[in-house]
């Protein structure tokens, strides 16, 4: 039985090692304010609204704002200087991610008669699927604080190029080389690519938006302070 005993501690022991770390306390001296370092840089932070999959503003997020590690920031703002060439730049949707946000989402996919929003974000899904076919996780690359949602606009209208589908659409048509959209999309959604891979950043193959910096400063650290 000791023997036993032994192994079941080290089991433990090793869990707890592999586990990721959940930074609890308001420790944000690696983020910045994506706007601090890039003044010209467009939001829309759809969860401090309504207006997302949940259909409610999402736990933790306090003020229409987007924290972002500060290497990942100053690589973003080079990816700005390229697009402002072109009359061009960037809008983002969502940045760093508190723990207790994808804590949300876990409980908004649990309730599967909850199909408030299925109209407009996954009407081709069945929402008891969303985290199996990936589009959302109990564990997000978000919380780690270098992963970003964005897309291009138009400096002077504020226009969002067309990416052949929206933000957060849960579906195959949101796969960055889909073959549901058409040339143009795929020209736009390129661009976009080739713009974030030149500054350090890989693509998600599921969302045309989703970016995460290849060198992210926290891997093994899911933060959990408030957007605010």
């Amino acid at each position: 039985m000791r023997h036993a005993f032994l192994s079941f501690s080290f089991f433990l022991l090793v869990c707890a090692c592999n586990s990721p770390k959940v930074e609890e306390h308001l420790d944000k001296s690696g983020f910045v304010q994506i706007h601090k370092v890039i003044p010209n840089i467009t939001y829309d932070i759809r969860y401090q609204s309504a207006d997302n999959f949940v259909g409610a503003v999402v736990d933790g997020y306090k003020a229409p704002t987007a924290y972002i590690s500060k290497e990942a920031a100053e690589a973003l703002k080079k990816v700005q200087t390229d697009l402002n060439k072109e009359g061009l730049g960037l809008k983002i949707f969502d940045a760093y991610r508190p723990q207790k946000a994808v804590d949300h989402f876990v409980r908004w996919g649990a309730a599967v008669a909850d199909t408030l929003t299925k109209s407009k974000y996954y009407p081709e899904i069945n929402k008891a699927r969303v985290f199996e076919l990936g589009y959302v996780a109990k564990k997000s690359g978000h919380t780690r604080g270098s992963t970003v949602d964005l897309t291009i606009v138009d400096l002077e209208t504020l226009a969002e190029m067309d990416m052949g589908s929206g933000w957060d659409y849960f579906g195959a048509i949101s796969h960055h080389d889909s073959p549901l959209v058409d040339s143009l999309h795929t020209a736009n959604r390129n661009m976009l690519r080739n713009l974030m891979k030149t500054h350090g950043f890989k693509e998600y193959s599921n969302e045309w938006w989703h970016y995460t910096l290849a060198d992210e400063p926290y891997p093994d650290t899911y933060f959990n302070f408030d957007v605010k």
